[in-house]
């Protein structure tokens, strides 16, 4: 099996410019991020599940999810978000799985959000952590979901702390907004 990178952070730290990157390196990625999106397709045993249990509030017109009226469903209500934790964290966790036991690698980078979350950095063999400051990830959040301030500051209290994010890091890349230094730091 292939040396894992758990490539970690907090909503809005950039964890998909980081990863991007590596990929543009030729380094292999599989993202849990894509997973999660993957099995709420429209007709998958996930995306079912949670329009039973949702009901048709939750879709868009066109019938697929809508993830923003989820995650204002889920952030409102404790009971709800761990339901629908129990329904995807263990269907996201079978096919990242099946995923990285596919490649043939010396190493692969895991995108996981929640990997400190959900107690998985033993997975790896190396934690990468990218930080920036909560006020950053509130305002790139703010800016890429079209969603208010309270609205990032309840996801981001959803979270782990910066602190026990940092705690858990093998290596921490600072991604204050530079790509420039972003680029040198991953070359």
């Amino acid at each position: 099996m292939s040396y894992i990178v758990a490539l970690t952070g907090g909503i809005g730290s950039g964890k998909s410019t980081v990863s991007d990157k590596f990929a543009s390196l030729g380094v292999p990625i599989v993202d849990a991020d894509i997973i999660s999106r993957q099995i709420v397709m429209p007709n998958t045993y996930a995306f079912n599940m949670i329009k039973q249990h949702f009901g048709s509030t939750i879709l868009n017109n066109d019938g697929s999810l809508n993830r923003a009226k989820l995650r204002k469903k889920i952030f409102s209500d404790p009971r709800e978000k761990n339901w629908l934790n129990n329904l995807l964290h263990p269907l996201i966790h079978q096919e990242t799985q099946r995923q990285l036991t596919l490649l043939n690698s010396p190493y692969v980078v895991w995108v996981v959000p929640l990997l400190i979350e959900n107690n998985l950095e033993h997975l790896a063999n190396h934690v990468l952590v990218i930080d920036v400051t909560p006020e950053e990830q509130i305002a790139r959040i703010m800016k890429r979901d079209r969603i208010s301030q309270q609205e990032a500051k309840n996801i981001l209290s959803n979270q782990v702390s910066r602190i026990r994010r940092l705690e858990k890091a093998d290596d921490i890349i600072n991604n204050h907004d530079n790509n420039l230094t972003l680029d040198e730091t991953l070359a």
